[in-house]
């Protein structure tokens, strides 16, 4: 998100910061100016996924080939031309952002409710200015990164710090992302996403030190500047008297800029002539109305130094700043505080070109140094960077925590997927290492970690930069994790949420993760979950212990499942991985089913246990779009148009993409039994082929019709379909077609609720429908979700 109003500013005000450049000039400058160095641009990938997804339907699930291919085209088009890309996603939530998670949350559910209704009305995709992005979007975007053999890595702190560090330490041609904090920092330039055109490589460039020159300002002052508006650390009202104060004694306030930007100009022009004169002089809360906000603003400061980098503004260490964290702070505090470096002087960096800004992840642009600046193209017409549609997005940008760059190189732990291992050993900071939780004093370690074993929670960890692993790390050290918003109707309430339908898999991994609960689970602390699910306000976490499971021959410990290199432990890894998804007992079936199709029915058999309203049905649905796959091009998914939208069949595709990032989860939980390839969206599913499947499954269509007449699926269907039905006869589920669910149709069918229960424990017991579950403080224990 990034400062308060910058964006706008920036476009309206000083369009002069804002240059045309060409990423294959920029490129040959470099190698000039660098021989023997590969010009490299690291991305914001978060920032990126937008303008990533260019297959025109969204609505029914994710058109996954499609969407590989474009990644496909997007990396081969910067390799042609000799530039290296590096890749950064976002990997936890920082407490001091979770208000703003939260907030951005809420707003997308409001226009998922937008969208429900409009398919309702029109029973279409609506148009371009409600797109929402596929969920699973930034997960699976990781995988395909590592697939086509790019460098990929997930945070462990803000996404945008250590995008910002690694741009400054290994000297990058520049940073490609949308969040205006990319002109704060102090780092390469800052290259605008939404405004790059892949055929010619040109973009916009925001120059971080025009921006200065226009404001009369020093780029060590640009820090300040973002605090003093506002950002995702520091909330917009803290300062908001101090703003106004400033716009009324600002003399200069032309009638032609908006609100916003005269208050920038004249809070800019405060730091010019006002606060400038005492730098030195007096502490800097003595010349600003910090009050009791002192901690919470020195620490949104230090969020904007990188390695190396100090502050004329103070001159706090590392600890000072830690110690500010434990005092109370009435606004957004932080009790685990981030550890960062601080603020060098802007004259020392002579050759380092300017810094962009993390927070506002929209468009700006960056300057580079002096000579690059003297080739660069003239500017943009401002205007023309509002063509960019923008919408809400539910999987981007999700804030995240710790800085790790590459110098020194770790070798992978053995329980690796091989098929992920693609890219370059991940690289540690020497500096940032010091802050690995391993090595940070004790108190400070016992507050941040679950886990009690280093060695294990290193493995994590390393597997989490590596972004070969999804939750897993965030689940150990901190035992918080989140999910964003999936396209899931608030008024339907024949369909529980995938938060619910889920949520025994994660508790089962919680107890395979946390060792030190196994033998008392109801003594283990509760993971908080941040889930999205419609009826949720999230003002708290849900408390979800973890649930004991049952492993043929015992758990294993996850020393044996990660570092043991023994063949005969995969063994015990497929056991553990069944164990998570209580299908045990379907082992044996499960081994005979060929891939692709094994991770499939796996998820299938635990969906249609859990919920009572899928139907046979939909059950050919899923299993004939995943056969019809296999043999389609990318042009032939493209032309492909389901007839209308159903609302349904748009839930049922979330919901199975939903499944298969916990597969994710799951399989790097237990040191990846399967390779990763098995369940990639882009091999087993396609949004626009599962909704024509379903729409001909719900007419009534022919089995020989959904495999479009073709006799060798034919035979695999009915395989498939028997694993399926066998297993969940094993649980006492009968699945049967919708014509068996008598007059009141699919939706009057009679049952104890639409998700099944178990220990004792129903929702219509107690009166309340799943989607109603109250304000999400409440602690889950039992595996209430199914019925045995």
């Amino acid at each position: 998100m990034g400062v308060r109003g910058l964006q706008g500013f920036v476009g309206s005000t000083c369009p002069h910061i804002c240059t045309v450049v060409n990423f294959r000039e920029l490129a040959e400058h470099h190698r000039s100016k660098h021989p023997g160095s590969t010009p490299t641009i690291v991305v914001d990938a978060m920032c990126c996924l937008r303008y990533w997804y260019t297959p025109e339907s969204w609505i029914c699930g994710g058109q996954w080939r499609e969407y590989f291919s474009a990644l496909q085209d997007f990396v081969r088009t910067f390799t042609a031309v000799g530039i290296k890309l590096v890749f950064f996603f976002d990997g936890m939530v920082e407490q001091d952002k979770r208000d703003e998670w939260v907030k951005r949350r809420l707003k997308n559910n409001r226009e998922i409710s937008r969208i429900f209704h409009y398919v309702k009305s029109h029973k279409e995709q609506p148009g371009r200015n409600m797109f929402f992005i596929p969920s699973g979007l930034a997960i699976f975007t990781r995988f395909a990164l590592k697939t086509l053999g790019q460098e990929t890595f997930c945070s462990l702190q803000e996404a945008d710090y250590e995008v910002a560090s690694y741009g400054l330490q290994h000297n990058c041609l520049g940073i490609l992302g949308e969040d205006t904090d990319y002109l704060i920092y102090d780092t390469c330039p800052y290259f605008s996403i939404s405004e790059l055109c892949l055929d010619s490589l040109d973009t916009v460039m925001l120059c971080r030190e025009k921006l200065c020159e226009s404001l009369s300002l020093n780029v060590a002052d640009l820090p300040l500047l973002a605090c003093l508006l506002g950002n995702d650390i520091i909330p917009e009202g803290m300062f908001e008297s101090f703003r106004y104060k400033c716009l009324s004694s600002y003399t200069s306030a032309k009638e032609n800029f908006d609100k916003k930007g005269n208050i920038i100009l004249a809070v800019s022009d405060h730091i010019s002539k006002v606060l400038h004169l005492y730098q030195g002089e007096k502490k800097l809360e003595e010349i600003l109305p910090l009050g009791p906000n002192k901690a919470l603003f020195h620490k949104g400061m230090a969020s904007y130094l990188l390695p190396g980098q100090k502050s004329p503004w103070f001159f706090q260490k590392l600890k000072d700043v830690i110690a500010l964290d434990k005092e109370p702070i009435p606004i957004n505090s932080d009790p685990e505080s981030r550890q960062v470096p601080v603020y060098t002087d802007p004259e020392s960096r002579q050759d380092v070109p300017m810094c962009t800004d993390p927070e506002s992840r929209q468009d700006v642009p960056m300057c580079t140094d002096p000579e690059c600046r003297q080739e660069v193209p003239m500017c943009t017409d401002p205007e023309s960077r509002q063509e960019v549609p923008m919408g809400t997005d539910p999987e981007s940008k999700k804030e995240v925590p710790i800085c790790i760059l590459p110098e020194i190189k770790q070798q992978l732990p053995i329980a690796t997927d091989p098929e992920v291992k693609l890219e370059a050993p991940v690289h540690l900071n020497p500096e940032i290492k010091q802050e690995d939780p391993m090595n940070m004093d004790p108190e400070i370690k016992q507050q941040g970690t679950m886990v009690s074993d280093t060695e294990i929670l290193k493995v994590a960890r390393t597997h989490h930069f590596q972004a070969e692993t999804y939750l897993v790390y965030n689940i150990m050290s901190s035992g918080e994790i989140e999910c964003s918003n999936t396209l899931e109707d608030e008024l339907d309430q024949a369909l529980p949420s995938q938060a619910f339908i889920y949520r025994p898999v994660r508790q089962r991994v919680y107890s395979l993760l946390l060792e030190d609960c196994k033998d008392g689970a109801s003594t283990c602390p509760a993971v908080k979950e941040w889930f999205v699910y419609p009826g949720n306000p999230l003002r708290h976490p849900d408390l979800v212990r973890p649930l004991p499971m049952t492993v043929p021959g015992g758990t294993p410990s996850l020393k044996m499942l990660w570092l043991n290199p023994e063949p005969e432990v995969q063994a015990r890894r497929l056991d553990t991985l069944l164990a998570c998804f209580n299908l045990s007992s379907s082992r044996e079936d499960l081994q005979s089913v060929e891939t692709p199709f094994r991770a499939l029915c796996c998820l299938l058999i635990y969906l249609f246990v859990q919920v009572d309203t899928l139907c046979l049905e939909d059950l050919h649905a899923f299993i004939a779009q995943a056969l019809c796959l296999q043999g389609k091009s990318t042009a032939q998914l493209i032309n492909l148009q389901p007839d209308y939208i159903n609302p349904r069949a748009v839930q049922l595709g979330s919901l199975l993409v939903r499944g298969l990032t916990t597969l994710v989860l799951v399989n790097s939980a237990c040191g990846f039994p399967w390779k990763t390839s098995d369940f990639m969206p882009w091999n087993i599913f396609d949004g626009k082929l599962f909704h024509q499947k379903y729409l001909q499954s719900e007419k009534g269509y022919a089995v020989e019709a959904l495999l479009e007449q073709n006799r060798s699926r034919l035979t695999r269907f009915h395989s498939l379909k028997s694993v399926v039905c066998k297993a969940c006869m094993k649980e006492n589920r009968r699945i049967v077609g919708q014509s068996h669910w008598g007059h009141t149709g699919r939706w009057g069918r009679p049952s104890s609720g639409s998700h099944r229960s178990g220990s004792g424990y129903s929702r219509s017991a107690q009166g309340q429908p799943w989607r109603d579950q109250g304000s999400g403080n409440r602690q889950y224990e039992h595996d209430q979700w199914r019925r045995y």
